[in-house]
């Protein structure tokens, strides 16, 4: 394979310590946009005007912008060079975010959040392009374990992170923190990021609007579901019709077109596609459970935003610990052991969440964030390198960003599934649990005698024990759900395949050219 036009001579390249930072606080600034601004909408709504329906708009407005345009990402990088549009996209990024940190109303801070996504769809894929560009094949185990840390230690600090600065400061530093980030990010990009000749590449316009169209109306479907009751709403329907008939219309426009949008010969990567339905089952478990978390500890347990926040930080220490781990250890260990390994981890975790109690102190919490930190960093590395072990290096930059936008579609889907499960099943369970709730119950003649007698206050707390109890076997069926998804992923590993032994020293530099 040519690397003139697609790969970076990794040998000739200076300060690759540099470039690996730089790029991982560009990585860790846009990930983290993802979660922080969550806990700061409350504190939005009274100075924006907003009511508490509209303000969703502001998380809303980024998941759907970014998801669209990310899979331009790699026709861009082509026409107007690689590091030109990483540049550009952290440029454009740390503009947006200081826009947003000085909205004066609700509609001002759509657009911003909105261009924040635009200029931030890309940071991430193209990260990971340039970081298995610039080291040899034999060290992308480590690259990626770096590139994953930022991945998924950056969205479990998020709300903590995003809490402090709403309490100590205001809202608005949540957008600002990005600016002395961003500066460090683009000089050190400018700096040292090597270039790319660009690639002349048609456009394929139908192919992209089309997909386009399936990814907004699947993530407004996703968003917007919870709010208008789900498939009870024409619109939850109309949605779901359109993003079925966008995606139709793609897939057979691609695989029937002599320029289609992207190449169809990378799915045919049995790797490549395997690890796409794998990073969009830890898309479903890593944020599906990190949005169950914060609110549980909240409604259920009382803890305030910054002690949620360091009840949920060794989560982040064991992704960091089995990440380290893991990056030395892909090259030496089948990676599908170390997939499965992570797996069966992150099942255990799941495991010990179902049996939480409204009674019991912060350790089951932490030592089962712990465990799910060490397996998902155990799944994420092995499963990246495996990704593009065996994939042309022409279609990289095309694949990364297809392998976000099916990771940050997976995670959409998880939080909708989790949250449509929690109401219903909390529902449910308050019915069935107050139909015990009778004057002629044992139990409760004996603990609350005024409520058997019709005392309002002692029929109100009976009511807050009973919704605390369906809220809690509404959360462990929540974790149920994600420990079944985690068993049913186990088998798919079967269908990971390991690379070829490729020959090490000279041979592979030469075979690398």
């Amino acid at each position: 394979m040519s690397a003139d036009h697609h790969e970076i001579d990794h040998t000739k390249i200076p300060h690759k310590g540099l470039i690996t930072i730089s790029i991982m606080l560009g990585t860790v600034m846009q990930v983290l946009d993802t979660t922080i601004a969550n806990v700061a909408l409350p504190s939005m709504t009274g100075d924006l005007g907003a009511s508490p329906d509209t303000i969703n708009w502001v998380l809303t407005s980024y998941i759907v912008a970014a998801a669209i345009m990310t899979p331009l990402t790699g026709w861009i990088s082509d026409r107007i060079g690689r590091k030109e549009f990483f540049l550009i996209s952290i440029a454009g990024f740390v503009a947006a975010s200081v826009a947003c940190a000085g909205a004066w109303s609700l509609s001002s801070m759509v657009f911003f959040r909105l261009m924040q996504g635009v200029f931030g769809a890309a940071i991430v894929p193209l990260s990971q392009t340039f970081l298995l560009d610039i080291n040899p094949r034999e060290r992308h185990g480590q690259a990626m374990a770096m590139w994953g840390a930022g991945i998924m230690v950056g969205p479990i600090i998020g709300p903590t992170l995003g809490g402090w600065l709403t309490e100590s400061f205001n809202w608005r530093w949540v957008f600002l923190i990005n600016l002395p980030v961003g500066i460090l990010a683009l000089l050190g990009c400018m700096a040292y990021l090597p270039g790319l000749p660009k690639r002349r590449r048609s456009f394929d316009f139908f192919g992209f609007a089309m997909l386009a169209l399936g990814i907004g109306a699947l993530q407004l479907m996703l968003d917007r579901g919870g709010e208008v009751d789900w498939f009870a709403s024409w619109e939850v329907w109309i949605e779901l019709a359109v993003a079925l008939s966008g995606f139709w219309v793609f897939v057979v426009h691609i695989l029937s077109s002599k320029a289609p949008f992207v190449d169809p010969r990378m799915f045919a990567d049995q790797n490549f596609a395997a690890a796409l339905v794998f990073i969009f089952i830890i898309g479903v478990i890593l944020l599906a459970s990190l949005a169950l978390l914060p609110p549980m500890l909240a409604h259920i347990f009382g803890y305030p935003t910054i002690t949620t926040g360091f009840v949920m930080a060794p989560r982040g220490v064991g992704t960091m610990i089995s990440m380290i781990a893991v990056g030395r250890l892909v090259h030496r260990v089948d990676a599908r052991i170390l997939v499965m390994t992570g797996l069966s981890l992150t099942s255990v975790s799941l495991y010990m969440m179902m049996g939480f109690t409204p009674d019991m102190n912060e350790w089951p919490i932490v030592w089962s964030g712990v465990v799910q930190g060490l397996g998902l960093g155990l799944v994420f590395v092995p499963l990246t390198t495996l990704a593009y072990a065996t994939l042309e290096p022409k279609f990289r930059a095309d694949a990364a960003a297809f392998f976000s936008l099916v990771r940050n579609i997976g995670s959409s889907i998880g939080i909708s599934i989790v949250s449509a499960l929690l109401v219903h099943n909390t529902q449910v369970n308050h019915a069935e649990l107050s139909a015990g709730m009778t004057p002629y119950n044992p139990v409760l003649r004996h603990a609350l005698p005024g409520a058997v007698m019709g005392d309002p206050t002692s029929l109100s707390a009976l009511d807050g024990l009973v919704t605390k109890q369906a809220l809690m076997v509404a959360y462990v069926d929540d974790f149920k759900f994600m420990f079944i998804v985690t068993l049913i992923a186990m088998g798919l590993a079967l269908f990971l395949r390991p690379p070829a032994k490729r020959p090490t020293g000279i041979d592979a530099a030469a075979m690398a050219e």
